[in-house]
């Protein structure tokens, strides 16, 4: 089962003893400025959880599955996270 960001606020809001609102806020900043960082080329890192980062992604060539016919696709910045050990440990 995936856990939606509504249940996600409403556990912090729980663990935290905060109003769902102000969870909703926080989780939303929290975001807001991992997006940000992302943007301007920096690494965000929870020691223990993870790393979120800008991963450089190569130009290449595909294939239209409905045509078959070659594209080009170009070079872009994708978003990735790498979990740390704690979070790959806790969840063996």
């Amino acid at each position: 089962m995936a856990m939606t960001k509504s249940d996600v606020t409403a556990q912090v809001a729980e663990a935290a003893g905060l109003s769902r609102a102000d969870a909703g806020r926080a989780i939303d900043a929290l975001l807001d400025t991992i997006t940000a960082a992302l943007k301007n080329g920096d690494t965000v890192n929870f020691v223990g959880f993870g790393s979120f980062v800008a991963r450089p992604r190569a130009a290449r060539t595909g294939l239209n599955p409905q045509t078959k016919e070659q594209i080009q696709i170009p070079a872009s910045t994708v978003p990735a996270f790498k979990a740390g050990k704690a979070l790959k440990d806790a969840v063996k």
